[in-house]
């Protein structure tokens, strides 16, 4: 909306300064009004969680929508995806509200549907981007097997985000790591202007002022209102890179974290093995309970994120 009618420097003074100080805003407003979490049994140091403000995603993420609706070109393409983002943040924050938590299999299909709505739209709009590449050879792939492959990879992020959320400051911060380097990367691959950098920015800064409530000790987390609507925001950006295999080393560290749980309970269920035994699940809980020396909750956010941002900064510079 602003994007059109004001001059470059304003729009990029209040596009710095507007989302953080909207969300910081609209955290206070609210706070009172969100739900309590209950604890986690199972989870370390789970039970420490009871009783602090939880569903604090429904607030930041509404805070990007209507930003990015402020300070970026509308097109038809983005408001689907800021509709799947409010579906999946709407979601989570039911599933936060409820005094009975949703299924699993419930949350699963509801992240399958979207999920396949989000993957349907971008390659609708970006006939030009359904390629896959490694070690520099490109393959085309057909629409639909590219969409279904970008449908798992939607579902995928959306549940290793929210996996992650379990430690003050984590899930936050290593997505922002995650959303930094697939910025860069498509900076470097498109070498122009595009639309989900900014919006990478905006969702950057909305989640600030939420980082310093959830600082531990934390007085505030985004449940999974927050983090689901985090994931699917990310499955997009990685994809607009041109190239999805770029999830692999780009979001490695939310990955492995997030997703061996659910290689663990398929394996399982399904196959009635358990090759995992010995991992703790999700693997923060592992480095913090299983190991010799067990890590600090600091340890945990600041070695995740610094071999994440190793692994990007590789990553980025064999794509120069």
């Amino acid at each position: 909306m602003l994007y059109s009618v004001l001059p470059w420097k304003a729009l990029l003074v209040l596009t710095v300064i507007v989302p953080p100080v909207l969300c910081a805003a609209l955290l206070r407003l609210f706070q009172n009004k969100l739900p309590r979490d209950h604890g986690r049994e199972f989870a370390v140091n789970g039970m420490k969680s009871a009783g602090k403000i939880r569903g604090a995603g429904i607030v930041f993420i509404c805070a990007f929508i209507l930003c990015a609706l402020l300070f970026a070109p509308i097109r038809a393409e983005s408001l689907i995806y800021y509709g799947a983002v409010f579906l999946e943040m709407l979601s989570g924050y039911l599933d936060d509200r409820s005094e009975k938590p949703w299924g699993e299999y419930k949350k699963g299909i509801v992240d399958l549907v979207i999920s396949a709505a989000v993957a349907a739209n971008f390659v609708i709009c970006n006939p030009q981007l359904l390629s896959v590449s490694f070690f520099g050879f490109a393959l085309r792939l057909p629409a639909v097997v590219f969409g279904i492959l970008a449908a798992l990879l939607v579902w995928m992020l959306i549940n290793a985000v929210n996996c992650t959320d379990g430690i003050d400051g984590f899930s936050g911060s290593l997505t922002i790591v995650s959303l930094i380097s697939v910025g860069a990367a498509i900076l470097l691959r498109t070498r122009a202007k595009d639309d989900t950098v900014l919006m990478i920015a905006l969702l950057i800064l909305v989640l600030l002022p939420y980082l310093w409530k959830n600082a531990e000790p934390s007085t505030m987390m985004m449940g999974d209102a927050g983090s689901r609507a985090l994931g699917l925001f990310l499955a997009v950006a990685v994809l607009k890179t041109g190239n999805l295999l770029l999830v692999i080393p780009l979001c490695f560290m939310l990955c492995l974290d997030g997703l061996l749980g659910i290689v663990k309970i398929v394996t399982i269920r399904f196959l009635h093995v358990n090759p995992l035994k010995k991992i703790r699940t999700p693997l923060h809980d592992h480095v913090r309970k299983n190991i010799g020396t067990p890590w600090s909750n600091t340890q945990v956010i600041y070695r995740f994120c610094i071999l994440q941002t190793v692994i990007s900064a590789v990553t980025l510079l064999l794509m120069l």
